[in-house]
């Protein structure tokens, strides 16, 4: 049997030292002991799947050790060797990327959501360290999609949603093309039957009358080339099957709309020829306005190079033409990979090398930003569809970002530190809202200032995995840090009322009480009271039950005093929506599970619906100095006549009070209620803007609007 497997194998194997390949025999013996009596649901003896894979490693002549580690990719998953068998035996380096691909144990509390994240993202992390992980991983999803059709229906729907989802975009962002495309068409032979029998039946048809046209053009393209002096590779191509649904569904077009089934890949020497190449065909054929594409100038994020461009065929039928050199060519099929399929280029290929680099190292730093597994693969999913545009910074340097970004992404992109101070930008000299979309051949700039940090809001447009996680980080970070500030002001009061205060707990009782409630540092409790997931009283309570028992019982409970709302104590104090209070307003506040403190005004209805939980209701008063301004609402009533808006709209800047927004409504004929968001210190200086309102004839009616 092992003779019949290596035999099978060894065509793959020829780029390979002799001593190399006596480890692979070596280690299918290896696999095929630990796997004996184990069968495929096909029924097949499961050790046929690591020799398909190894094959499919081999085949991209990735060296020994990666076709090693694919022999054994699931030796330590489904049977009881462990990695240090594995080690001992093949080296560190196999065990290493046999342990990359492997599945971690699912935890009892883990979904089945959770545990597939988890295990994408020590996938994805172990593929930074050692790009070979993913390499294997998409060779044994390959051979996994080649034989589905063995498994459930429900199964079957499920591997082939993934692999659209995660697998097939990672190896297009690999460079791998060819293992790109057949993926998709796999997956969507197995998610989508029908439609694809119905599109293959489709094409199979239609072949006949567009083929001759086809072949009238290369018939063309083959004299026109050697007339001018250029060597070339000319051949056809048919688009997939998968491409041809994608273009239907995005671009709402019948099957007989899709034009360019066909197309045309034109290989030539070097680079100088594809533009010379480029030239020709457009004498031959006249081409499509603004169809033109040169990734060779500026190439795609993975590394891809090509000339792209749209003719107009016989009979008006458009045909596509890619004009690329031999490197292109090898570097467009195998991507990544072509690093070990083409030692001998490796200055060539130090792009896609570079690129590949580039994107790993983003996939560690937003590791280091994501709370858990399941954000991770949110943000690696968002850089995973990029459908780009080239922007340019102020020095000239190209730029790929996805479409849609915006120039907040753009920060980011050029450094963090740069996101994080973002204040706003320039687009081709001229200052720009931040949630503006970039477009192709932008020339971008940021202005920054110290004091400037991201705000949540930017999280509803920006489109970059490191964007997004970074935002999302800073925001966690600056929220636990006032959310522990807070935690700390309301535990104090709460402990003024038993007689003592947070600095004269001992470190051990804070120790003990960390250490009881499962919590990691005193800092967590805080944050937790501040952020209400923990109630003040009884962390108090559990703070001074702790050693002095005796001591508090029959002392008398002092009042607990009120916290002191200054209005600098950034996301970790809200002011609710519903009432707007501002400084002079009798104001309560609610702890509100995960959000913090929201202050209230008395009256407002919203808390006054919330009152039974006594609980998590607190005295709260204004600080004597506010640092800050505060939204208001006012609806002011006016008659019907011009320029009775600007009246009111210079009292209110005449009172120092600047205007947020501002709406109208008509209620009838003769008159208008102007509806303004206006930001002011304190009620005197509302006062004062009421009193300049009222001065002003028009003015039929003032209130402060509450929902």
């Amino acid at each position: 049997m092992v003779a019949a497997v290596i035999t099978d194998l060894r065509p793959n194997l020829a780029y390979l030292k002799p001593q190399d390949v006596s480890l692979v025999e070596q280690a299918y013996e290896f696999s095929d002991a630990a796997h004996q009596g184990q069968l495929r649901q096909s029924g097949d003896p499961y050790i046929s799947h690591p020799v398909a894979v190894a094959q499919i490693v081999a085949s991209w002549q990735l060296d020994a050790q990666a076709v090693v580690a694919a022999l054994l990719h699931d030796v330590m998953e489904d049977t009881v060797v462990t990695k240090a068998e594995i080690s001992a035996r093949f080296g560190k380096s196999v065990a290493d990327l046999v342990d990359g691909v492997s599945k971690l144990d699912r935890l009892e509390s883990q979904t089945p959501v959770e545990a597939e994240a988890e295990n994408f993202r020590k996938m994805l992390l172990a593929m930074a360290s050692d790009v070979r992980v993913m390499l294997i991983k998409l060779a044994d999803r390959l051979h996994n999609m080649r034989t589905l059709g063995a498994v459930s229906t429900e199964q079957r729907r499920r591997v082939a949603r993934e692999t659209i989802e995660i697998y097939a975009p990672i190896a297009n962002r690999l460079g791998l093309d060819r293992l790109f495309r057949e993926m998709h068409e796999l997956a969507f032979q197995n998610l989508y039957p029908n439609r694809y029998r119905v599109l293959t039946k489709a094409v199979k048809a239609a072949r006949g009358n567009r083929r001759e046209g086809m072949n009238k053009v290369l018939a063309a393209v083959k004299e026109r080339l050697p007339g001018v002096g250029i060597d070339a590779l000319v051949s056809g191509r048919e688009k997939h099957i998968y491409s041809i649904y994608k273009k239907m569904q995005e671009k709402h077009l019948s099957f007989s709309e899709v034009l360019d089934i066909y197309g045309c890949r034109v290989v030539v020497k070097d680079v100088s020829s594809c533009y010379l190449a480029l030239g020709a065909l457009h004498a031959l054929y006249k081409p499509v306005p603004g169809k033109f594409k040169d990734y060779i100038a500026i190439p795609k994020a993975n590394g891809y190079q090509s000339l792209h461009t749209t003719l107009i065929g016989p009979f008006g039928v458009p045909l596509e033409v890619q004009i690329r050199s031999e490197k292109m060519q090898r570097v467009a099929e195998t991507g990544v990979a072509s690093h070990w399929l083409y030692k001998d280029t490796a200055e060539d290929l130090s792009l896609v090398q570079q690129r590949t680099h580039q994107w790993l190292q983003s996939l560690l730093d937003i590791q280091k930003t994501s709370g858990d597994a399941a954000e991770f693969l949110e943000h690696i999913k968002v850089d995973l569809f990029p459908d780009e545009v080239y922007v340019f910074t102020p020095k000239g340097k190209i730029l790929p970002m996805p479409r849609g970004a915006t120039p907040v992404d753009f920060a980011y992109a050029v450094h963090t530190d740069i996101g994080n101070c973002c204040m706003s930008a320039k687009i081709n000299y001229e200052l720009v809202p931040l949630r503006t979309e970039l477009q192709n051949g932008d020339r971008v700039e940021i202005i920054t200032a110290p004091n400037a940090h991201p705000n949540a809001h930017w999280l509803a447009y920006v489109k970059t995995a490191k964007a997004r996680a970074q935002i999302r980080h800073f925001l966690k970070t600056m929220q636990a840090g006032e959310s522990v500030a807070l935690g700390e002001r309301l535990l104090n009061q709460v402990l003024r009322a038993l007689g003592t205060r947070v600095g004269d707990v001992s470190k051990a009782k804070w120790e003990k009480l960390v250490r009881d409630t499962g919590a990691r540092s005193r800092e967590d409790i805080l944050s937790d009271v501040g952020l209400g997931k923990r109630l003040a009283a009884i962390v108090a309570r559990k703070l001074l039950q702790l050693a002095d028992q005796q001591q508090l019982e029959g002392k008398e409970a002092k009042p607990a005093g009120s916290i002191l709302i200054r209005g600098s104590e950034g996301m970790a104090v809200e002011f609710a929506h519903c009432c707007n209070p501002i400084p002079g307003d009798p104001i309560i506040g609610f702890i509100k599970k995960g959000q913090g403190l929201v202050i209230h005004t008395h009256d407002c209805p919203t808390a006054r619906r919330s009152r039974g939980d006594s609980d998590k209701w607190i005295d709260v008063d204004w600080d004597q100095q506010t640092a800050r301004l505060f939204d208001v609402r006012l609806k002011v009533l006016v008659m019907d006549q011009r320029g009775v808006l600007a009246k009111v709209a210079a009292a209110i800047a005449d009172a120092g009070c600047n205007i947020a927004n501002v709406s109208a409504e008509n209620d009838d004929i003769n008159y208008v209620t102007n509806s303004f968001t206006l930001q002011v210190t304190d009620r005197q200086h509302l006062a004062r803007v009421l009193r300049a309102l009222r001065r002003i004839p028009e003015v039929v009616r003032i209130t402060r609007a509450k929902d």
